[in-house]
């Protein structure tokens, strides 16, 4: 072997070493769970401060980003960096300071991923921190030290409990404005434990935080050392929510009947969808809905090969021992589990659109992979947010208005209770006119 030769080898060898360690990591990086969490409160309660503060602590910005952020805030006349702009990206988001719509970003650490859903505190923007808050682990939800526990945080906890978020996280922030005191963020924390006790929050967590200056956010605060809790990303980081899913009743909802007919599978027929509760192998006996024909499960099929067992929130694609006429919108279940099979369907319902609901309306529904068309049969009462009254002669639900509802599909849909299984128990309403989401629906 030459001089050169040699050398070559060399090189070939660092980059092979190299592309394997790089595959290590990108392995690792996949099988990393994920967190999706999202921040509520009142307005100015530094909700998008907080989030800028989590990346920029956690070493989560880009250069260019944080170049650009300096440039934006110095431009505008503030003081040091305004870490808000990193989610409030909309222009009259910028000139007024304020969370309009919901900004989502993405970020990492040796331990998790995240998913953040910042939404608004408004009033009127109700609604879209109802689609932020839809699909996250936990709620991160903001108290001002100064003003404490007012209507907005009530609203807030009550649309956390309402959509069944099984972690909430209460940040008193600004613990800096009222001297880092104790006696302030003890009161808070009583006063918001007597009110969540009226409501369906399974497990709260309460961390003293200042946003803007970075006390117990990532780093612990040499300011309240009388606070033995976690930090916030310590709490994000190691907080279990493996059993937020519900891994006892086994639904497979089919989205899509999967035929090759290639050379290598002539004969493949599999169902592609999303486990959307329960855990499936191999063997197991499944009964199809809505024809109620029973088979076996052949075999489980994902993007890297076949696996021996798939759970809640897995994409797969499974074949079955027999040829079952099967098509989008069936489900595949447990003969001795099934999900109840109604067209009189009771909803709680968060109203999207500026048109009001119509009484006696027609709406197309989507559930899991079913598509079918609903009349609103009964309009039951209107919730007073603010107070949690249930308003039985009010009956007119418009934009931002939560109230509970009876509707009649035109062919049955297969549904858990929401508060059982969140993915079986949502449903959404369109508009047939403009194909726009009039409402969110959680099945009681």
């Amino acid at each position: 072997m030459t001089k050169d030769q040699k050398q070559l080898w060399k090189i070939e060898k660092k980059k092979d070493t190299f592309k394997k360690n790089k595959m290590k990591e990108t392995k690792g990086y996949l099988d990393m769970e994920l967190l999706r969490f999202t921040t509520a409160g009142s307005v100015d309660d530094g909700k998008s401060t907080l989030i800028g503060r989590l990346l920029y602590d956690s070493k989560a910005i880009f250069e260019d980003q944080m170049e650009l952020l300096e440039a934006t805030s110095e431009q505008r006349g503030e003081d040091g960096v305004n870490l808000a702009l990193l989610t409030d990206g909309l222009r009259s988001e910028r000139e007024q300071g304020i969370t309009i719509d919901v900004a989502y970003r993405y970020f990492a650490t040796p331990k998790r991923k995240f998913i953040i859903a910042d939404t608004p505190g408004h009033i009127q923007y109700t609604r879209n921190m109802v689609t932020g808050a839809s699909t996250a682990n936990l709620a991160l939800l903001l108290v001002d030290a100064r003003h404490g526990v007012i209507e907005q945080t009530k609203r807030h906890a009550f649309i956390a409990s309402l959509l069944q978020i099984p972690h909430i996280a209460v940040c008193v922030n600004k613990m800096d404005l009222v001297d880092y005191s104790k006696d302030a963020f003890d009161k808070i924390k009583a006063d918001f434990k007597n009110f969540s006790s009226k409501l369906e929050i399974k497990d709260i967590h309460f961390i003293p935080i200042s946003a803007l200056n970075g006390d117990n956010v990532v780093d612990r605060s040499n300011n309240m050392e009388w606070y033995e809790g976690s930090t916030l990303m310590h709490l994000l980081e190691n907080i279990h929510i493996g059993s937020d899913h519900n891994h006892v009743d086994c639904r497979f909802p089919v989205q899509y009947v999967v035929r090759p007919q290639t050379k290598e599978h002539p004969d493949y027929r599999g169902y592609a969808g999303r486990i959307e509760g329960g855990i499936f192998k191999p063997g197991d006996e499944v009964t199809i809905l809505p024809s109620g024909f029973t088979s076996k499960i052949k075999s489980i099929d994902t993007f890297n090969g076949e696996i021996k067992e798939a759970f809640s929130p897995m994409s797969v694609c499974m074949t079955l021992a027999d040829d079952i006429d099967i098509s989008r919108g069936d489900m595949l279940v447990r003969e001795n589990n099934k999900p109840t099979a109604s067209q009189d369907i009771d909803l709680m319902i968060c109203w999207m659109n500026e048109k009001k609901m119509i009484a006696r309306g027609k709406y197309t529904i989507r559930h899991t992979s079913q598509t079918a068309r609903c009349i609103i049969k009964d309009i039951k009462y209107k919730m007073d947010i603010n107070t949690l009254h249930r308003l039985e002669e009010d009956k007119e639900i418009g934009l931002n208005d939560i109230g509970r509802i009876t509707i009649r599909t035109t062919k049955p849909l297969f549904f858990d209770a929401y508060r059982r299984n969140r993915n079986t128990g949502s449903v959404i309403l369109v508009d047939e006119a403009t194909n726009e989401t009039v409402g969110a629906g959680m099945i009681i």
